[in-house]
């Protein structure tokens, strides 16, 4: 908390952040940069950081149609340093270019309290990004270390867009399916801060309209359109606020792999915006 005139004042955090560069380009799409070595065009290869030149490139072809930029971090781990050089110029790129778009660190990260300070530290402090997803099967306190964070962003996974998500997800808790016990928990009782957002995949409509109706104007990570099948006006109708907002819908490789990245981004940010105004 910040203190104004006496009276106490939350500072920003993702939420703010996300909020304010969605209503300023008018765009709930967040364009995964999940750039994946053995699909990069020809002319990126021969580069020394080719994923870094590729990422410049599409956030350049893209960034005026963007909510946000999630970074999936197994493609550049996969790299090596190299890999991971590529991850951090990203990362300076936009912070430098355009602070204003939120970037997310895809890396699903949990673990005892101890080594979880060290991945808050690593996420949040050395990369630099606005929030990180988060694995919710070790419990509060292995999250802690993020959660604590109240200018960054935390967010969970719930109902994952896997096809096998239910094997684990589905699973009863005194009648309740997992999935929902980890949205409730969350809403209730992990979002202190009012940093929490969490992951419901594009498909699985259903259950995305099932998690709204539980966490009121809770902001939702939506990850599945695109090449995993997600279908834009089930998503949109299932999980929007009703401000019209409250949603983070990611393409990755249906835009950063299309031959015209730019044309993908702007079709997908206009189709989402003619289900969002009807």
């Amino acid at each position: 908390m910040i203190h104004i005139n006496g009276q106490s004042k939350r500072a920003m955090n993702l939420v703010d952040k996300y909020n304010t560069r969605a209503a300023a380009v008018d765009s709930l799409l967040c364009i995964g940069l999940d750039s994946d070595f053995a699909r990069l065009p020809e002319e990126f290869i021969h580069y020394e950081f080719p994923l870094f030149i590729f990422n410049r490139w599409i956030i350049e072809q893209t960034h005026e149609y963007a909510s946000a930029y999630k970074m999936n971090m197994a493609f550049y781990e996969a790299r090596g340093d190299r890999g991971i050089s590529s991850l951090r110029m990203t990362m300076e790129y936009l912070q430098q270019e355009h602070p204003d778009i939120p970037t997310i660190c895809d890396a699903k990260r949990a673990d005892v309290p101890s080594t979880s300070e060290a991945y808050a530290r690593a996420v949040f402090d050395w990369f630099g990004f606005d929030a990180v997803t988060l694995n919710p099967y070790l419990g509060k306190d292995a999250l802690q270390p993020f959660l604590k964070r109240a200018d960054k962003g935390c967010i969970i996974l719930c109902r994952t867009s896997n096809p096998g998500a239910g094997e684990i997800q589905d699973l009863p808790v005194n009648g309740t399916p997992l999935w929902q016990v980890v949205a409730e928990t969350v809403y209730k009782d992990w979002n202190t801060n009012q940093n929490c957002m969490l992951v419901v995949g594009a498909t699985y409509p259903e259950e995305l309209k099932q998690v709204r109706q539980m966490v009121g104007d809770m902001t939702l990570l939506v990850p599945g359109l695109g090449t995993q099948g997600g279908d834009v006006a089930q998503t949109v109708r299932a999980g929007l606020r009703e401000d019209g907002s409250g949603l983070i819908l990611n393409a990755s490789r249906s835009v950063i792999f299309s031959e015209s990245p730019a044309q993908a981004a702007r079709q997908l940010r206009d189709e989402i915006n003619r289900y969002r105004t009807a």
